[in-house]
């Protein structure tokens, strides 16, 4: 076993908060100790599950990407499963929560603002904060290190399931850590335990742990897409495919309007930190374009250390956007709605801001938010 343990790894230290409680756990295909073990069965055989919640993609990864479903039983447990990604919410109910005595999450994050799984968390927290129900986050390293700070702060009113809290876009805490920031900074009052990490260090980059990287979604094969993925994802935004549907998604950028060859060169240009971009022809097989053949860019990530992520989508969204008059943003999903990009961006920058001005105000703002973060830093 790898000398760097998450929050399942240790899960015998909390025997006393969980034996003979009925317990709801809220996971998904992540929820896995260093055996390869599921934290469903793990816990299942070790305490007697009550209840199992589901985010999105369900907890056995057995969902596509935004399928609704309210409740069924899981078949390897018969524990039945109620949904938290239904249509009318995404919250705990009180019959959900009469269900249970203790709720426990476990699930894989990535360390960037717009990874849904980290709102599921929030709300949890704060449904039982309100119904005086005991909270557990079995924490899980961050992956992108827990140093590293990128992007602005989303504003408030800028709200969404793809930003549900003031966040910057590459936050550099663990689930636990955001978690127990949410907590004293809402005032929510949640009885709140952190199942921490062993062996962590924050500094850390994934493959430095030494640990088996699971895909914390099927958008997301790699580290250098989770890597990416801070910058990359603005493109869910736009008219570009942001590679879904290619082997490669996040990594694979551009639209049939894109010529490479052009994109690539002037982005090569830039000498951006870390990161190469070679002219590539694809076809996705789903999602924007698909069946048509694009023109784009892979961004081949060179150096993991001095890349930025952030700084990086910016300026291949702002270069896409000079370069090729039918690039657009992308309308908004509902009727007197806020456009998506703007939703992703935690404010209206991408769209009123040049990219230098946009990256100067995301510096000031990352600084704030490191200095911010510091209070609930639970690892050296």
């Amino acid at each position: 076993m790898t000398a760097i343990q998450n929050g399942i790894d240790r899960i015998s230290d909390y025997d006393g908060l969980l034996r003979g409680k009925r317990i709801g756990l809220i996971t998904a295909p992540t929820g896995l100790d260093a055996e390869f073990r599921s934290t469903i069965d793990l816990l299942h055989e070790r305490y007697g599950l009550a209840a199992l919640f589901s985010p999105e993609h369900g907890v056995r990864g057995n969902l596509g990407a935004g399928d609704l479903v309210d409740a069924y039983v899981d078949p390897q447990t018969g524990v039945p499963v109620y949904s938290l990604y239904r249509k009318d919410s995404k919250r705990l109910t009180e019959e959900m929560l009469r269900e249970v005595d203790i709720v426990v999450y476990d699930i894989q994050d990535v360390g960037t603002r717009y990874y849904t799984f980290i709102y599921t968390m929030l709300y949890a927290l704060e449904d039982c904060a309100a119904a005086g129900i005991p909270f557990v986050v079995l924490d899980r390293i961050d992956p992108l290190d827990g140093v590293t700070v990128e992007g602005n702060v989303l504003r408030e009113e800028f709200s969404s399931f793809v930003g549900g809290y003031p966040l910057a876009v590459r936050y550099g805490l663990t689930a636990g850590e955001v978690a127990s920031m949410a907590n004293a900074e809402r005032g929510w009052n949640a009885e709140l335990h952190v199942a921490e990490c062993r062996g962590w260090k924050r500094g850390m980059l994934f493959p430095e742990t030494g640990r088996a990287w699971i895909p914390p979604s099927m958008g997301i094969p790699r580290f250098h897409t989770a890597l990416l993925y801070p910058g990359t994802c603005l493109f869910e935004g736009t008219n570009l495919s942001e590679g879904r549907g290619t082997t490669a998604p996040f990594e694979t950028i551009g639209a049939p309007f894109v010529d490479g060859e052009v994109l690539a060169k002037e982005m090569n240009g830039l000498k951006l930190p870390g990161v190469h971009f070679r002219p590539v022809h694809f076809n996705p097989y789903m999602s924007k374009h698909q069946g048509s053949l694009c023109g784009g860019v892979y961004v081949h990530v060179l150096d993991e250390r001095a890349l930025r992520p952030v700084e990086t989508g910016v300026r291949l969204l702002f270069k896409v956007r000079e370069l090729f008059p039918a690039f657009e943003y992308l309308a908004p999903y509902r009727k007197g709605g806020r456009p998506f990009i703007d939703l992703l961006g935690g404010d209206e920058g991408y769209r009123t801001e040049g990219p230098d001005a946009l990256l100067e105000r995301f510096a000031d703002e990352s600084r704030l938010f490191a200095e911010r973060k510091k209070a609930y830093h639970l690892y050296e």
